[in-house]
């Protein structure tokens, strides 16, 4: 007999994966438009390539701190469980 602690359980990491999914998403686009205001910007002359690329570089050396706080998390998210994909499946296509 399925008790109400799994019921919880699987909802709880059903609605997390769909939470995780939608966040990604809007990552994403988020990423894209801030890729499209650079080139626009780059294009009219307000931003010179060695600008954006000084950027990069001083972006990149807080890579490996953003790696390791990433992990840290990992171990909350339950990536590995069906339920937790399909909500995180969904949350990507609707969301």
């Amino acid at each position: 007999m399925i008790t109400t602690s799994e019921i919880v359980s699987v909802a709880v990491t059903f609605i997390l994966g769909l939470l995780i999914g939608f966040l990604v998403k809007k990552l994403f686009a988020v990423g894209i438009i801030l890729i499209a205001i650079v080139v626009l910007l780059m294009a009219i002359g307000y931003l010179s390539p060695v600008t954006v690329e000084h950027f990069l570089e001083t972006a990149g050396t807080q890579v490996p701190k953003a790696i390791s706080e990433a992990k840290s998390f990992s171990g909350y998210i339950p990536y590995d469980s069906i339920v937790f994909i399909i909500g995180f499946i969904i949350g990507l296509v609707k969301g």
